[in-house]
């Protein structure tokens, strides 16, 4: 009996490397209201936006807070708070 051998995992073995991860959900210099779920290893907030990583610098964990992207990277962003 066969279960796929991992294929059910992802499979393919280079498929999503080396290409173009596709469109991201946020860009650089627009806002976003976020919450704040957890806390990055480097004490920066976590938050996500259409479940893609962005990092609140100085967010706490419970802010809901508008936040807006400094930096895009293919597997993650950082984001600062914007005060009103």
């Amino acid at each position: 009996m066969s279960y796929g051998r991992g294929r059910s995992y992802g499979g393919g073995g280079s498929r999503g490397f080396g290409g173009s991860p596709g469109p991201k959900p946020v860009e650089v210099g627009k806002e976003y209201e976020v919450d704040i779920t957890e806390i990055s290893r480097q004490g920066d907030g976590i938050a996500r936006v259409q479940g893609f990583v962005v990092f609140v610098k100085d967010g706490k964990v419970g802010q809901k807070v508008k936040v807006k992207v400094t930096e895009v990277a293919d597997r993650f962003s950082k984001a600062i708070i914007v005060v009103a």
